[in-house]
């Protein structure tokens, strides 16, 4: 196994899509944490505010699909060591896709907490399934059709029409329910996690 500077830099080099991605991330987490408070009256400006709280919510659970630039940054030529993909590149993309999937969870979590603090806890559970569904469906858009958040304002009726194409085929539909049920499993289990995790530590200090 040989070490050189050269590989480790050529591995560590900046991905301005990932950098962006990650921005994008904790945008939601960010209006979550501004948007969920109870002492925040419910305006209009909490309402628009809300809007795009769900417009930017798919971007965190988007960087679990970024594995995919990953599989091409290995496959780039010239090639990285084995040592170096192990080592430096996918810890990389591993911490950049739990800070954004945490994003996500901690996000629809605020939601959550906040619906209960209003004395409404059967709203928790859908609530927690809608926001799981507006994500998935976002990652659809996204990854299939190269859409953003911003679209929605940008390109509302090219969003609009395909939108539409997509639900009136089966093969979109499907990947649409798949992708949902898996980011409302993982959804789950992480909070259990995170749960946990506050628990001990509200103990433990």
């Amino acid at each position: 196994m040989h070490f050189d500077l050269e590989t480790v830099r050529r591995a560590l080099q900046p991905d301005f899509g990932m950098g962006w991605n990650l921005v994008l991330a904790v945008a939601p987490l960010a209006l979550a944490i501004l948007l969920f408070r109870p002492n925040w009256r419910r305006g209009v400006l909490w309402w628009l505010g809300l809007v795009a709280f769900c417009l930017f919510l798919p971007n965190a659970a988007y960087t679990l699909t970024d594995v995919i630039h990953l599989v091409h940054r290995i496959r780039r030529e010239p090639y990285l060591p084995a040592w170096t993909v192990a080592l430096v590149l996918i810890p990389q993309y591993a911490a950049f896709m739990m800070i954004g999937w945490q994003a996500h969870v901690l996000s629809v979590m605020r939601c959550a907490d906040y619906l209960a603090g209003l004395g409404r806890p059967r709203l928790v559970v859908p609530c927690e399934l809608a926001l799981n569904l507006i994500a998935s469906f976002g990652i659809f858009l996204g990854r299939f059709q190269r859409f953003n958040s911003w679209d929605v304002v940008n390109r509302p009726e090219r969003l609009a029409l395909a939108t539409i194409a997509d639900f009136t085929r089966r093969n979109p539909v499907e990947v649409m329910a798949a992708t949902c049920g898996v980011v409302t499993v993982l959804y789950y289990a992480t909070k259990v996690v995170n749960r946990a995790l506050i628990e001990y530590g509200e103990k433990r200090w």
